[in-house]
């Protein structure tokens, strides 16, 4: 098959989600990879054993030297959420990424904490 079966210059890559992911619909770390909680790369070499893709390769260096986002790295690469989760589930199996959960609610700034705020520096 030549290169142009495979891309259509409207649509893009004509390959599957499914096909990226393996088969597989659900990270085996689903729970931790909330769409707000950030990931970065720890920096560890890839093991032997670790059959890492070129989209697995790709996630690896979008995440390295850097804390992101799951749904912004998701993005960036082009890809389905639910695809880079099972992606990102699979480097933390082999202790390339690292995962933290999302702020707690308790923690974020309320908005009548936000208003005061912007009443404050109003005041400047």
């Amino acid at each position: 098959m030549s290169e142009h079966e495979w891309v259509d210059e409207e649509a893009g890559p004509v390959v599957r989600p499914y096909a990226v992911a393996r088969g597989r619909t659900k990270a085996t770390s689903s729970s931790v990879l909330d769409l707000l909680a950030t990931v970065v790369s720890t920096g560890s070499p890839v093991p032997a054993k670790a059959e890492l893709t070129a989209q697995h390769r790709r996630l690896l260096s979008a995440v390295s030297g850097q804390t992101r986002p799951v749904a912004e790295v998701a993005s960036d690469l082009g890809l389905p959420v639910a695809v880079a989760r099972v992606l990102m589930g699979d480097l933390l199996e082999h202790g390339l990424i690292t995962v933290r959960p999302p702020r707690d609610e308790a923690t974020t700034a309320t908005e009548s904490l936000l208003r005061e705020v912007i009443n404050g520096l109003r005041a400047l």
